[in-house]
């Protein structure tokens, strides 16, 4: 490099440690550089790197967003008295600003990564500083495993430095296999004020964040501006928050201008925001200007104490950013941002006692994000399953699989997961692979010039301002005026070149001819095939991926929709749907081919036996029609699951078969094996054994209604052992008594019940008994629990022991009841009168 680097940036706190940076990468080649916000790590460093190691390659420095890789070049380029594009340049998705001159190039991580896929020596390069790493985004995290695969096998002597706004760096060192060097900065006290709201708010839900939490921040930016000096910086957890707190503060109070930064902000703002203003300005930033960005002049911090993390429900393929409490560790970043230049206060707008049960630190992205590009990126550098890969963390199984499921579904990777041709034309886009499929499926459809604008729409987050509509949202960018306009205006023409390197087809000739709409509709469906949506009859739609989803007013009463971005809040039923495309049925089956199906189904349904031929586009019904002949095993099957569902309630059971069931399950639980376990649950087990010739014979519920349950059971008996013969022996339907009577016994408790006229077992001594082994005495087996009745049938004593009964209760109902009923005989010793069934005879 032949510039010279401005003595103020020679005077940066950073510039302390250089000489052991330096050392440390002519010693081993990598190092670990920890330094705080403001100190030179990302502006001086690499230009102290280029002037060193400048034969040996460029210098790349690869940041995880893009306004602070443009930040990042035009403050280097200002340390060289130059203009961004001659020693220093920087590339982004869709921008590229370098020479032959340049000596250090600024990337987003996304540009590394490709560069590394297409040339994985990275020819030219001698150093690269991976900034931010402390972030832990997902996309570093893979550079940085690719860079030292590429170290380790082609370029021993590519340099490596990872830079940490944080002194965290154990992990990183021992990763990279070299020293960790700490710069100290130069940070001023700063005072912490505890500014929670006066009333409770209701915490954040999905993308939610309660007014009422919005209201007090800006109250307390207004407090602040009232109490301190000095630029405030506010944090807040996204644009839409930005939004709503910029116009809760007007213009500002008088002298005080409101910028709004964040990455969708314009140029012109973002650079206002990192120079130093004329006037006092309030600053609403989203997490980007914790440590990425230097702010200059601010010396008040307020913090809303919210951030965004990326949250996926594989199971139904929805992902979206939502709404978490920060961070202990963010907390400290955004704090120190009020202390880089002078003294310094902090407004949280928290309460001091929940400060300590807040997440320590924020998870790493691989923990929590949807790895499908990831997993593509893994399978295009030879490593599917990412095992060999050198990651902090490794990915969660669960979320891999459902990766990999969707690039096989994509046809971007083979049965055992390594990329096909058309995965790695996928990973050559720069976009998520879901949408690299839909700008390639597409093109030759609807034109090169409408897939690649449609899918340009769909790579990042579209204002809220621009409706729910896809349709509509794409008119909205082409007349432009805006910034995400101008974006989408420069993401469409890449895409567009993209498709021309990639040796896209032709548009097909003849065929259906696409309307803006409709090809708005195709895009977005094969993109997320899984969220073509059908109108339910109740009102709201579902998906083939089986999410129910609820839909705002821009898409009126269309009966299918392509969902192109939706979430689902932690316990809602159904998703939100934020942008959609109206489509018909023929686009549905034509982007969802994968899911479609027809099949016959048999099965138990709303109560009773259901048997049609379907076909489906996923969870998503299109047609059904009734079977005639369904398959017996079938018909079966689903009587079975009947059964199991509504229970043994749906067949027959007079008395006679109520009180079998009984008598087997006495039996059952008084002897044991071989007698049968007949309560619900066994007998659901094993319908089929006792219920199997009468369920080959039923169709339908009606059939299960008319099957005698009395007649089944006795299948279930232990006739191979012969005990089954004993059964009416052992468990006796009804018991002989004295009088000649022949009296049922009740076994539904836990012991027989024999209830019978007191005067019908005169001259019975013992209690009879039930269950009594073959060759038993008397006193084996179990004594039935006697119920004596009045002559009226009422009852009048209970005993389990006849005989102590005779000898002591006996006279005690013989007193009470022989007055009320004097026609029946009363004996002094009953167990040794005659029994009887009728009255005394009358006397002449």
């Amino acid at each position: 490099m032949t510039a010279r680097i401005r003595p103020e940036g020679r005077a940066l706190p950073v510039a302390s440690v250089l000489p052991e940076l330096l050392a440390a990468l002519r010693a081993g080649g990598s190092a670990v550089l920890a330094a705080p916000p403001g100190t030179g790590k990302t502006t001086l460093v690499p230009l102290v790197l280029a002037e060193e190691f400048g034969d040996g390659g460029r210098v790349l420095v690869a940041e995880p967003r893009r306004m602070a890789v443009r930040a990042a070049a035009r403050r280097m380029a200002w340390l060289l008295g130059e203009r961004v594009g001659e020693t220093v340049g920087y590339t982004v998705r869709g921008e590229r600003r370098v020479s032959s001159r340049t000596a250090v190039e600024v990337v987003t991580t996304g540009v590394l990564l490709q560069r590394l896929q297409r040339d994985q020596e990275l020819a030219g390069v001698g150093t690269v500083m991976l900034d931010e790493c402390h972030e832990r985004h997902l996309d570093a995290d893979t550079s940085m495993a690719f860079l030292l695969d590429v170290r380790a096998v082609l370029r021993p002597g590519l340099r490596l430095v990872a830079a940490s706004a944080t002194t965290d760096t154990a992990a990183w060192s021992r990763l990279l296999g070299g020293p960790a060097v700490e710069a100290a900065g130069v940070l001023h006290p700063v005072e912490v004020r505890w500014a929670p709201p006066p009333r409770p708010v209701r915490p954040p839900h999905g993308m939610r964040v309660d007014p009422a939490l919005l209201e007090h921040v800006a109250a307390t930016v207004r407090r602040a501006l009232a109490e301190r000096d000095g630029d405030v910086l506010c944090f807040l957890p996204g644009v839409g928050e930005i939004g709503r707190v910029a116009g809760l503060l007007g213009g500002g109070p008088a002298g005080v201008e409101v910028l709004q930064l964040h990455g969708r902000a314009p140029a012109e703002v973002q650079d206002a925001a990192l120079a130093p203003g004329e006037g006092r300005r309030v600053l609403l930033a989203t997490s980007v200007a914790e440590s990425s960005l230097t702010v200059p002049g601010v010396r008040v911090v307020v913090d809303s104490g919210l951030a965004r993390e990326p949250r996926t429900d594989h199971a139904r393929g929805l992902g979206a950013l939502t709404t978490v409490r920060a961070s202990r560790a963010a907390a400290e970043q955004r704090a120190g941002r009020a202390g880089r230049e002078a003294p310094g206060t902090v407004y949280r707008c928290w309460a001091e006692a929940e400060h300590p049960r807040l997440a320590a630190r924020p998870a790493p992205e691989i923990a929590l994000a949807d790895l499908t590009a990831f997993a593509l990126q893994a399978a295009c550098w030879g490593d599917p399953d990412a095992a060999a890969l050198a990651l902090l963390d490794p990915p969660p199984a669960g979320a891999l699989a459902a990766a990999r499921a969707a690039l096989r579904d994509l046809a971007a990777v083979d049965a055992d997961g390594r990329a096909t041709e058309r995965g790695r034309a996928l990973a050559l886009l720069g976009l998520h692979p879901r949408l690299a499929r839909a700008l390639l499926d597409a093109a030759p459809l609807v034109g090169p010039e409408r897939a690649a604008a449609i899918t340009a729409l769909l790579s990042e987050e579209v204002p809220s301002s621009y409706g729910t509509d896809l349709a509509g949202a794409w008119r909205t960018a082409r007349r432009g005026g805006d910034a995400f306009g101008a974006r989408w205006n420069a993401e469409s023409r890449r895409l567009r070149a993209a498709l021309t390197s990639a040796g896209a087809p032709a548009p097909r000739a003849g065929g259906r001819q696409w309307g803006d709409e409709a090809a708005a509709g195709l895009v977005a469906a094969l993109a997320f095939p899984e969220r073509v949506a059908r109108r339910r009859p109740g009102g709201g739609y579902l998906m083939a991926g089986g999410t129910a989803a609820e839909a705002g007013p821009g898409l009126g009463e269309a009966e299918w929709v392509a969902v192109a971005v939706a979430d689902r809040g932690a316990g809602t039923a159904a998703a939100r749907v934020r942008l959609a495309a109206v489509i018909d049925e023929e686009t549905a089956r034509l982007a969802a081919g994968g899911l479609l199906e027809a099949y016959e189904e048999v099965r138990w349904s709303g109560g009773d036996v259901v048997a049609r031929r379907v076909t489906r586009l996923g969870a998503v019904e299109l047609s059904a029609a009734p079977l005639t002949a369904p398959d017996p095993a079938a018909v079966r099957a689903a009587l079975l699951a009947g059964l199991r569902a509504e229970g043994t309630e749906l067949l027959r059971w007079s008395r006679e078969a109520r009180e079998t069931r009984q008598r087997i399950a006495f039996l059952h639980r008084v002897l044991g094996e071989p007698w049968p376990d007949v309560s619900e649950a066994a007998l659901l087990e094993r319908a089929e054994e006792w219920l199997g010739p009468e369920l080959a014979r039923a169709r339908r519920r009606a059939d299960l209604a008319r099957i005698e349950a009395g007649a089944a059971l006795p299948r279930l008996l232990p006739w191979a052992t012969g005990e089954a013969a004993r059964f009416a022996e052992l468990a006796p339907e009804r018991l002989e008594v004295p009088s000649g009577s022949r009296v049922r016994v009740d076994y539904s408790g836990e012991q027989p019940v024999l209830a019978v006229k007191l005067q019908e077992l005169f001259g019975l001594r013992d209690t009879p008994r039930v269950a009594v082994p073959p060759g038993a005495g008397p006193e084996q087996g179990v004594p039935v629990l006697v119920h004596l009745l009045s002559p009226a049938g009422r009852p009048a004593a209970v005993t389990a022991d006849l005989a102590s009964f005779w000898r002591e209760g006996y006279r005690a109902v013989r007193a009470e009841l022989r007055g009320r009923y004097p026609r029946h005989p009363w004996p002094e010793d009953p167990s040794t009168a005659s029994p009887t069934r009728r009255t005394n005879p009358r006397k002449n």
